[in-house]
């Protein structure tokens, strides 16, 4: 008998079905951001990295060009097992010829190639407008600035990209989801927290006033608890991002490094389901604040992935992931990130959770906690196998990945 056989037979005696969790994690769609391939630098802006956002690191080969950045997306996604997104920032923008436009005055012509990358691979194409590095980022300050200009030209960019992103649905089939995430705060303590808040909402309801086609764009609203820079105050804390998108009926978004390090997004997963058709996650590994590690195995990525499954919401929740390492091979950290949280969706699906609810209910707390923790010793690793052998994707990838770097990155 195989391992696979014997795992399947150990799941099959709590009621689980391994096959079945196979088939289902082959149609779950993770958005693979775009910007651990280059630490967030982008194309467009000669600006440093900026807005409470910070790489360390300097490992040789980080992409630098459209071609560069696309070939590193296509090698890390041959060794992502399962279905895919890509998720771009709007600094991503491909100017030719001498060309530029800045971003208050963006078109889907600049992102042409990005859809064709897309449609060659068949996957959507999420989005990010890009508030921070760039001379229009006053004082800390976008679309909260008490400069009527600087507002101005971050809604308008915003605007732009809420057109981007419908080209992106219209083209790709598949629909976008465009998130807004803003730097803006105070590095001590405000004289006035209102104003800026006020101001906030006001350059939000600009943005979203436009008409655009909610089947295919599905806005989201990102919420953070501090950046560098930032310490004492952010416009956008989480009790804005989610009364506002209560207020407005668009999708909230959370990110489990932007809240306080006693906080689980994991936890918030629940109540956010009972009050909203759909919510989106940015799936990351903060060390003691937002500091955007590669996703591990751990923890608080299985709880996200088990409060997903066991509340049956695979189909209501986008899942995205969001962080930036330059210390280590940065094809090496999009494949060992993004293959946790496939990882971590598998390990929920082939938990007993109608025999751990039913457990709950009748408070048989005792029988609950003795199965969850035999679930942690369970034979895993011979379904994750399973999967990675139907996915046609190898096991192993750390040789793969440093042929790639022999041969192309160390080159650059």
């Amino acid at each position: 008998m195989s391992l696979y056989e014997e795992a399947k037979k150990y799941y099959a005696d709590l009621g689980v079905d391994t096959d079945k969790a196979i088939e289902e994690l082959k149609n779950i769609t993770v958005s693979v951001h775009c910007w651990q391939g280059d630490d967030v630098t982008g194309f467009d802006s000669k600006e440093a990295l900026s807005g409470g956002i910070q790489t360390t690191g300097n490992y040789p080969g980080k992409a630098t060009t459209p071609k560069q950045l696309m070939a590193d997306i296509d090698k890390a996604f041959s060794l992502i097992p399962g279905k895919k997104k890509l998720n771009l920032h709007a600094c991503y923008a491909i100017f030719e010829n001498g060309e530029f436009t800045d971003r208050d005055a963006l078109k889907p012509a600049h992102f042409a190639k990005w859809v064709e990358f897309a449609k060659a691979r068949n996957m959507g194409i999420d989005f990010n407008p890009t508030l921070f590095s760039h001379p229009m980022v006053k004082d800390n300050l976008t679309l909260s600035s008490p400069d009527e200009n600087v507002r101005k030209f971050w809604i308008e960019h915003c605007r732009r990209c809420v057109e981007i992103s419908e080209y992106f649905a219209t083209e790709t089939g598949i629909p976008c989801v465009m998130n807004i995430w803003i730097p803006d705060g105070y590095k001590d303590i405000p004289a006035d927290r209102l104003a800026p808040r006020k101001r906030f909402k006001d350059s939000l309801d600009a943005i979203l006033d436009m008409p655009y086609d909610k089947t295919k764009v599905y806005v989201t609203l990102e919420s953070k608890v501090f950046g560098i820079g930032l310490e004492a105050y952010t416009v956008g804390s989480a009790e804005f991002a989610l009364s506002y998108a209560d207020y407005k009926g668009i999708t909230p978004l959370m990110d489990n490094g932007h809240y306080h390090p006693t906080e689980m997004v994991s936890d918030k997963i629940s109540s956010m389901l009972l009050f909203h058709e759909k919510i989106a996650l940015h799936i990351t590994r903060p060390m003691r604040w937002d500091s955007d590690h590669v996703i591990l195995f751990d923890d608080e990525t299985k709880e996200i992935a088990k409060e997903i499954v066991r509340n049956d919401a695979l189909d209501r929740v986008f899942i995205a992931t969001d962080y930036f390492d330059a210390s280590i091979n940065r094809i090496s950290a999009w494949i060992t990130g993004v293959r946790n949280v496939k990882k971590a969706l598998l390990f929920a699906l082939l938990e007993p959770n109608a025999k751990m609810k039913a457990l709950q209910e009748e408070n048989d707390i005792t029988s609950l906690m003795v199965l969850q923790e035999e679930m942690k010793t369970a034979p895993f690793g011979a379904v994750w196998n399973e999967y990675l052998n139907a996915e046609n994707t190898s096991v192993s990838y750390i040789d793969e990945v440093k042929k790639y770097e022999k041969e192309v990155l160390v080159n650059r």
